[in-house]
């Protein structure tokens, strides 16, 4: 008969422990979790694509956010570390002066990169957004059945930041019952039942249509004689967004290659079981009517300016301050100057963005593939940079 050595047992059963904590170890090492956000020294030769990118359009769009800037308090706050507004004073006024052929030389002046990671993490996720258009009636006829909603009346919107400074950039929304604040009626319910409380600011034919304009924030509609107007972001329900790709994942669809257009077409695809999968998203967004301006704008972001194609960026406003020049190096579409203009439902995270892409085909077509990885990089006013290096704040 065989014999046991129950000392030899217990040495492989070690050994094979030892092994699988080593393996896990260096998993984790290649493969970290995003931990809080970190700040290093840089420099502009750092910022790969610097040299070759164009910072004009950025320029621009940095001149209106200083629009809204210095008709700000000094004292208000541009992230949880970007100093306050008076630190960007200065070169606020400069970029007023500035010209569009020394964008570069401007922003190398009054500014200093600023790596931002997510602990050891050095890369985040950007997407793109755009601009979507839909057709519209005044009267509710024909295929015009699908309202689109202004704010509701009885909608209560909470900055909680305004309540404990750590809920800086938190917000919820509800309506009031009684005394008690309660969840607002989510996408299903609204679905189902309509709003008496919101103004029917037009009609569509497409609900499919209507949804992705929910998800983009804004667009246009154009009406049957013709006319022309912006369809801004005026609130949101408060209910949290689920992304449509997520659920559609969960039903079978491929991850791989998911995209706007992939979406789009599987909701036209399967009209039966449109609804459910479009109310999977709780989250609602009720809008405003606007004259469409100047035409090569988006409409007005978090930050009240209009945004600029390939310019914008929307980012987590918990972290990061609305008006900060971000350089995000990455391969193209990415290797670009944008400026923190904007927010979304799923941008949150230390390195996670949203690239605004403009109006139209060309630009659906970029911002319902971008998919891509990327660095971080604020530029921060010079004055700011060297205060965190005081503090120890900076690697």
């Amino acid at each position: 008969m065989p014999r046991h050595h129950p000392h030899r047992l217990v040495f492989i059963i070690v050994a094979l422990a030892v092994l699988f904590l080593i393996g896990v170890g260096l998993y984790w090492y290649l493969n970290p979790k995003p931990g809080p956000l970190t700040l290093s020294h840089a420099s502009f030769s750092d910022l790969k694509g610097w040299a070759e990118s164009d910072p004009r359009p950025a320029l621009a769009a940095f001149q209106r956010s200083c629009q809204e800037l210095m008709a700000k308090p000094e004292s208000e706050s541009m992230g949880t570390y970007g100093g306050t507004l008076a630190d960007w004073r200065p070169a606020c006024a400069a970029a007023g002066k500035a010209a569009p052929d020394k964008a570069r030389t401007f922003f190398a002046t009054w500014f200093a990169p600023v790596a931002v990671t997510a602990g050891r993490v050095e890369q985040g996720r950007f997407t793109g957004y755009y601009e979507p258009e839909i057709k519209g009636s005044r009267t509710r006829q024909g295929a015009f059945q699908v309202p689109v909603y202004g704010k509701p009346d009885d909608l209560i919107q909470v900055d909680l930041g305004a309540f404990r400074p750590n809920l800086a950039g938190e917000r919820i929304a509800g309506r009031l019952d009684g005394m008690k604040l309660v969840p607002y009626a989510s996408r299903a319910e609204i679905a189902a039942v309509g709003l008496r409380h919101a103004a029917t600011l037009f009609y569509t034919d497409d609900k499919v249509e209507l949804f992705f304009l929910h998800i983009q924030g804004s667009g246009r509609v154009t009406f049957p004689d013709g006319a022309t107007a912006r369809v801004a972001y005026a609130a949101q329900n408060g209910q949290p967004y689920t992304a449509v790709g997520k659920t559609l994942i969960a039903r079978g669809v491929p991850k791989d290659g998911m995209s706007l257009q992939v979406i789009r077409a599987w909701l036209k695809a399967h009209p039966a079981d449109a609804d459910a999968v479009m109310n999977a998203d709780a989250s609602y967004v009720f809008f405003s009517e606007e004259p469409v301006g100047d035409p090569t704008l988006g409409a007005k972001g978090a930050e009240g300016v209009p945004l600029t194609p390939k310019a914008s960026l929307a980012v987590d406003t918990r972290l990061h301050g609305l008006g900060t020049p971000f350089f995000v190096a990455g391969p193209a579409p990415l290797g670009r100057l944008l400026i923190a203009q904007d927010i979304g439902g799923a941008i949150r995270g230390v390195i996670r963005g949203d690239v605004y892409f403009g109006y139209g085909e060309p630009a659906e077509g970029q911002a319902g593939t971008m998919n891509q990885m990327g660095r971080f990089y604020a530029l921060l006013p010079k004055p700011v940079v060297e205060r965190l290096a005081r503090a120890g704040t900076l690697r």
